[in-house]
């Protein structure tokens, strides 16, 4: 089964075709990185005009470069939820208008669902059920996930994400946008035990996550020194501030395993990238006997071969959508 996949929910364009879930013909990712990356961060109207420019050659590129035409697709996977209303409409009704014309069915697809899709792509092995810790510049989850379509929350953040934590402590040290992966790099340099850095405790839920407090801790330590005129060595400060973010991820994840009494974890989202994460859960998980997946690299960030891995289990689930499918900002991921 072919599914034409199609995400617009930020700031990338892509479409690709993905065989039974797991096997990736082709994948296109436009990126608008660069553009944004003059405003510190993105701007949605812009999103969402480059996406409109772009959809086309992109949705056609990936046909071409997969050797098929929309005959051999069985069905459009099309990201619908959560994500910036103006760009996620673009794609929206792209693949409307596209399963309409040809009569090929419509699936509307998560975007953290599709996240955690991606370790199908680059683990064929992997089944559910496993506990998944989903960290992006917009969330930060534990999620329990008991079958393909069928998930469940045990922890969240209760203020910002990992990564919009990361992003603007880089953004605060003058790093560009996005500041979160050159964060990581320069970390690699410094002493993590440089600088004591507070870990958030939310104390009636003890998988839940709190990143404010610590981005406001870095944030101050930033700004204080530099009015004393004290020069603070900024590899130094890249480390410590990973360490604290990782040390709370990894602390409440493998909490919520050792009480649910799980042993498959799971890691998706753009800062499963980060590379001391991917390292520390790595050595944990050995150390604990359990068994660990991530995906690669190069599907950490948005892309439509998740969306396409994804699309395939929620169509054979029966998800299928109409004509008035709707885009929406906000989505649980049950």
């Amino acid at each position: 089964m072919n599914i034409l996949a199609i995400e617009s929910s930020c700031d990338e364009t892509a479409a690709a075709v993905v065989e039974n879930g797991r096997n990736v013909i082709s994948s296109v990712v436009a990126s608008q990185v660069e553009e944004h990356k003059l405003y510190g961060g993105v701007v949605p109207e812009i999103a969402s005009r480059r996406h409109a420019e772009a959809i086309v050659p992109i949705v056609r590129q990936a046909l071409e470069e997969a050797n098929i035409s929309l005959d051999g697709i069985d069905a459009i996977a099309v990201t619908y939820a959560p994500g910036l209303i103006g760009a996620l409409l673009v794609g929206v009704n792209f693949a409307k208008g596209l399963s309409l014309s040809s009569g090929i069915p419509l699936v509307p697809t998560h975007h953290l669902r599709s996240h955690i899709a991606s370790n199908y792509i680059s683990n064929p092995d992997l089944k559910p059920p496993f506990l998944c810790l989903v960290v992006s510049g917009g969330h930060s989850h534990i999620v329990m996930v008991e079958d393909y379509t069928k998930m469940k929350i045990i922890g969240k953040t209760r203020d910002d994400a990992a990564g919009e934590a990361f992003d603007k402590a880089a953004r605060t040290m003058g790093m560009s946008y996005p500041g979160g992966i050159e964060l990581d790099k320069v970390a690699e340099s410094g002493d993590h035990f440089a600088f004591k850095l507070p870990r958030p405790v939310v104390h009636d839920a003890p998988y839940d996550f709190s990143f404010s407090g610590l981005k406001t801790a870095v944030i101050n330590l930033i700004h204080n020194s530099a009015q004393k005129g004290i020069e603070l060595n900024k590899p130094d400060v890249c480390a410590s501030f990973r360490y604290a973010v990782v040390d709370c991820l990894v602390t409440n994840f493998l909490k919520a395993a050792e009480d649910y009494r799980v042993n498959k974890l799971v890691i998706a989202g753009g800062v499963s990238a980060n590379s001391l994460l991917r390292k520390t859960l790595r050595e944990k998980c050995d150390e604990r006997g359990y068994e660990f997946y991530m995906p690669d690299k190069s599907l950490c960030g948005d892309n439509a071969a998740m969306v396409g891995s994804q699309g395939y289990y929620e169509f054979l689930s029966g998800n299928i959508a109409g004509t008035d499918l709707n885009a929406y900002a906000t989505m649980s991921i049950e």
